[in-house]
């Protein structure tokens, strides 16, 4: 007989629920889901139900009717392809974000159920998940902020963990070296991975690729360590209430069959992903004893699912109630809203115009630790890092001593020499909330962040990348370390904002527009070299948040518009002066920022651009993009090579990026 989907969650089983019979609930929903997607992955989510049935009914701290709870723990699906797992957990402990008809719309446009774990899609994820290792490193960074928060609000307001379920392919990455290392060193006792140790991936059994010693690897980064059956449910139980009182991150290795119950699959690669057939579903069915019709959850074992997702409310009603009863609670939910405090305008706006009126001539990663002194001091919840180039990158302030194991209270991180794990910690701090994260490599490294950064710029993580030595103006240190394609690059990945500024001035403006932005990451590209100032007098309205302006007007009637970016700026300034003796009025546009010019009307961006006037940009990176603003028939003086080594003179020199080289261009088209 058919049951209809009204009915599907009616059916009453005789005998009193167990845990294989919740345990069996995810199993059977995840690879029906599959099943009928025809594409997926349910082989984790077979081999891993019953550690998350013990975690979620036993020492998770959630509560599916206040998804966002400040302190509740964290869960982290890091081998995000395994996804029908949270999607079966989120549905079956009363999470409204999924309902049963998205469960059988799994993969499909306008389900709840996306191929993989999307935090903007799914409420109750935590944050996206699916390149591997990703979720690992993202989740570092929420127990970096747990640990800095319960360190300023104490145990009462602050007092989770977060747990992730990890699968070999995560490890591999490595991006979990950087992680795991970070962490051990930090000491990040509320911090614990499930490691779903089932030997296979999908090329075959572990062997064909590796033979690390996880427990191994893992003890030498300073975890706690544990080896157990991931289907001995008392095993299970006391391994997660050990890790719990650890002193250290908890690594457990979970020993399971990846498809588990498949009659002809089970535990090699192909039971990995895509749809098993009918055959082997049916096999299942009878194997974990399951004989409900597809997408049938029985009414009894569901309710026992439901009242396991209740049991956090009392906890959250009691935090509530510490909340509103603490001194520090307009603190605390200050640094959790991210409120940006009004006084923040006039410390700036006084910042910015001494800049103007020193009229200095230093770098722009200079001028931005400079702006980061007022910022962070005005700001608590800034929470600064650099991957072991501080003095280089200036990103530590006289408000942001070290964040160490024996002082969690404080506001910057040595990263070491870890970029990805960084950037991918930096969006884990975020989305756990209560701080704001920036941290800085040379941009030229972003290469090795990169995925972390597009996954923020995905899920629309508010964090702040310091790319400084911005250009072949970083000069000996050669091509290997010059960006000429990385402005391009990022230009073309969607929302994130990169500013490039031109001076002190600037610089001050773009940090104010990157600590407003709320909805993505920014990225600050910095000089090594220093610059003569290109803003002077008066200093009123933020015009770099507009993302460009007219910096420099020609002297009567333009003939034609040089825009420029950053080091670029104090370029097209002085051919302008050499156009202007010979006859040629040039205005200059400074275009610090792509993404908010791109967002002004279009009377405002024709007004700066022009209109038909002919368009030159310099700038010292690769053409790419620039079409957009100048035209194909528009001029450029930039770089079409990689660089070279030499002092940064000469090599500007060297690839006619130069006043004069700009005022031969200029005149070829007017």
């Amino acid at each position: 007989m058919r049951v209809n989907a009204s009915q599907r969650i009616q059916i009453m089983s005789n005998a009193p629920v167990s845990h294989m019979d919740m345990a069996n609930a995810i199993r059977a929903l995840s690879m029906d889901a599959v099943e009928k997607a025809k594409s997926g992955h349910v082989g984790m989510p077979l081999g891993m139900a019953d550690v998350a049935t013990q975690l979620f009914t036993k020492h998770l701290k959630f509560d599916p009717k206040a998804p966002e709870w400040a302190d509740r723990d964290r869960f982290v699906l890091s081998a995000g392809h395994g996804s029908m797992l949270i999607y079966s957990l989120l549905f079956l402990t009363g999470y409204d974000s999924v309902s049963l008809s998205d469960i059988e719309n799994f993969r499909q446009l306008g389900a709840a159920t996306p191929g993989h774990p999307e935090n903007f899609v799914t409420r109750g994820v935590e944050t996206t998940t699916g390149p591997l290792g990703q979720g690992v490193a993202t989740a570092v960074g929420m127990a970096i902020a747990e640990k800095h928060l319960n360190a300023k609000f104490g145990d009462d307001l602050v007092d989770h963990k977060t747990w992730v379920i990890a699968g070999d392919g995560c490890l591999m990455e490595g991006i979990s070296q950087e992680a795991i290392t970070l962490a051990g060193h930090m000491k990040l006792n509320k911090l614990v991975v499930l490691f779903d140790d089932n030997n296979v991936t999908i090329d075959g059994t572990l062997d064909v690729s590796d033979e690390t010693d996880q427990i191994k690897r893992f003890e030498a980064a300073g975890w706690a360590t544990a080896a157990i059956d991931g289907h001995d449910v008392t095993a299970i139980d006391q391994a997660l209430e050990w890790a719990k009182a650890s002193d250290r991150p908890v690594m457990i290795a979970c020993k399971t069959r990846i498809g588990y119950g498949a009659p002809t699959i089970e535990g090699t690669g192909k039971a990995h992903g895509g749809p098993y057939g009918a055959d082997e579903i049916a096999g299942i069915r009878k194997n974990i004893g399951w004989d409900h019709e597809p997408f049938v959850v029985p009414e009894d074992i569901l309710a026992e699912w439901r009242t396991a997702g209740a049991r956090g409310a009392a906890d959250r009603e009691a935090w509530e109630g510490r909340l509103s009863g603490a001194s520090s609670a307009a603190e605390f939910n200050a640094a959790i809203d991210r409120v940006i405090p009004a006084e923040l305008a006039d410390v700036m706006a006084a910042h910015k115009q001494s800049v103007s009126d020193g009229q200095d001539k230093k770098a722009t990663r200079q001028w931005s630790g400079a702006a980061l002194e007022v910022a962070t001091k005005i700001l608590p919840t800034m929470v600064g890092g650099s991957a072991d180039l501080t003095g280089s990158n200036n990103t530590k302030t006289s408000s942001t001593g070290p964040l160490t194991t024996g002082d969690p209270t404080g506001r910057y991180i040595h990263y070491g020499v870890r970029e990805h794990g960084m950037a991918a910690a930096m969006n884990g701090m975020a989305l756990h909330g209560g701080v704001i994260p920036y941290s800085g490599t040379f941009f030229v490294f972003s290469d090795y962040s990169r995925a972390a950064i597009r996954l923020g710029a995905l899920m629309g993580t508010p964090v702040i990348h310091v790319m400084t030595h911005d250009s072949i103006g970083l000069g000996e240190d050669g091509p290997t370390h010059q960006p000429v394609e990385h402005l391009a690059s990022f230009r073309a990945m969607p929302n994130i904002h990169v500013f490039r500024p031109c001076d002190g001035v600037e610089t001050a403006e773009c940090w104010e527009a990157a600590l407003a932005r709320t909805e993505g990451p920014s990225m600050m590209v910095l000089t090594r070299q220093g610059l003569a100032p290109a803003r002077s007098g008066e200093i009123g309205e933020n015009l770099s948040a507009k993302g460009g302006y007219i910096i420099s007007e020609a002297d009567g009637e333009p003939q034609l518009v040089i825009v420029a970016t950053g080091s670029e700026v104090e370029i097209a300034l002085e051919a302008q002066k050499t156009l202007k003796a010979e006859g040629v009025a040039a205005r200059v546009v400074s275009l610090p920022c792509w993404e908010l010019f791109a967002e002004q009307d279009e009377d405002y961006i024709e007004g700066v651009l022009g209109g038909d006037l002919p368009k030159l940009a310099v700038e010292a990176g690769v053409r790419t993009g620039w079409d957009q603003w100048i035209g194909r028939k528009g001029g450029f003086v930039g770089m079409n090579s990689f660089g070279a080594s030499a002092p940064y003179k000469d090599l500007f020199e060297h690839f006619g990026i130069t006043p004069a080289g700009v005022v031969a261009a200029a005149k070829a088209l007017v």
